[in-house]
């Protein structure tokens, strides 16, 4: 069994806090995490039980009164429990009495919101992280912000890193031992996210193009938000694709990244950046293989970006720095992939090349970003499909891309 990341962050925060909701995408191992708590006395209740939801949903402050300790997966089934769920903390606010699971982002929704501000802590768990799957203790971030990275002799790159990007973290697909039949459940993983997650959360009109959608949000993965044009896909309006865009964030499938800006920079694109939160499945959606990769090695590159994104959102749940992800770009095009502030101001800059080697003019979107940040700038990093750090000058260098899980 996997070591999970936040399983200590969840311990912590029943130590203290009524209410502790898990969320992330479906079947990305919430339920095992939570049911690990069970040896602790905790009753479980699941809401994919028909009978069980019905009850929920009908007699909600009923369903929840009695109920102490208590397991309730996939809240978002019935959200109206967490209303029920505020009222008999505010009676009794002792810590640790509900620990929840969710595969959509509940506390978007505008009747439960702000329902349990102050009584629930919210913690986002997305599929196995690399260091997960090898069972590493990563300080990729420390040393970032410390500007001491090191190289990785036993590093995984060329043939075996695509493989490795393509695998994605789901613990049902990686346990699959061929290509085809990952990317079968990923498929079929897909399908039931557009066509069942969606559905607890809210009314979607043209659901039959979802699937088309998706597909052209994989093409657009690693670039630019640009919801006019997703809308015309399916011939939505700018609005509607807008909305879409947010559903699928709410179910985890993909997300959306702010841009990073200064006033010291006056021309600065603020526009979202687009992410697919698991290789595997984006891989899936867009159809490539091993094979195809090796035979076009260009179409690896977004695929890549979006695989290093998702792993730096898994370091941060495990990490004790407070880090806000953005992306950068200015007018001119440069460009920094992942950008992190830290809770002081410090930033640090992350580049992804899918290539083994790095030149000088790799680092523009980095410098320009160092020069925008002055003395708030720590260090900034080009990684790269080879082994060893090389420095490309004052705070900067090139590190693999297995630094990330070491």
């Amino acid at each position: 069994m996997y070591q999970r990341f936040v399983k200590r962050r969840v311990e912590e925060a029943l130590t203290d806090t009524p209410v502790v909701l898990v969320v992330g995408p479906r079947r990305a191992g919430k339920t095992t995490l939570v049911r690990q708590m069970d040896e602790k006395g905790r009753s479980y209740i699941t809401l994919d039980d028909q009978t069980v939801l019905a009850a929920a949903q009908s007699d909600p402050a009923g369903f929840i009164r009695g109920l102490n300790r208590a397991i309730i997966d996939e809240i978002q089934r019935a959200p109206d429990l967490l209303l029920a769920i505020k009222k008999t903390v505010d009676e009794d606010y002792r810590p640790g009495r509900f620990l929840l699971t969710g595969s959509a982002n509940v506390l978007t929704l505008p009747r439960v919101a702000d329902s349990l501000a102050g009584r629930m802590e919210t913690i986002q768990m997305l599929p196995l992280a690399r260091a997960e799957i090898e069972g590493t203790a990563p300080t990729f971030l420390d040393r970032l912000f410390e500007g001491k990275l090191q190289s990785a002799r036993d590093a995984i790159v060329a043939d075996d890193l695509v493989r490795l990007v393509l695998l994605g973290g789901f613990p049902e697909a990686i346990t699959r031992e061929s290509e085809r039949r990952r990317q079968d459940w990923a498929r079929a993983y897909l399908t039931s996210v557009l066509t069942r997650d969606l559905r607890d959360i809210a009314d979607v009109e043209k659901l039959t193009e979802l699937p088309k959608f998706v597909r052209l949000l994989a093409e657009h993965s690693g670039q630019l938000v640009n919801y006019s044009q997703f809308g015309s896909s399916i011939n939505v309006s700018h609005k509607t694709g807008q909305r879409y865009v947010g559903l699928l964030e709410q179910v985890f499938l993909i997300a959306t990244v702010q841009p990073w800006y200064t006033n010291a920079l006056k021309r600065i694109a603020k526009t979202p950046k687009l992410h697919f939160l698991d290789s595997g499945v984006l891989a899936a959606a867009r159809g490539l293989t091993s094979d195809r990769v090796r035979a076009d090695r260009g179409v690896f590159g977004a695929v890549l970006e979006s695989f290093v994104f998702s792993e730096v959102l898994k370091l941060i749940s495990n990490s004790n720095l407070r880090l806000t992800p953005y992306h950068f770009r200015d007018q001119q095009m440069r460009e920094v992939d992942v950008v992190l502030e830290r809770d002081d101001g410090m930033i640090v800059g992350i580049e992804v090349k899918a290539s083994a080697t790095v030149r000088t003019g790799d680092f523009g979107g980095l410098k320009t970003l160092a020069e925008a940040c002055g003395e708030k700038f720590a260090f900034g990093v080009v990684l790269y499909d080879n082994t060893d750090v090389v420095p490309f000058g004052d705070r900067l260098a090139a590190v693999p891309l297995s630094s990330l899980w070491r």
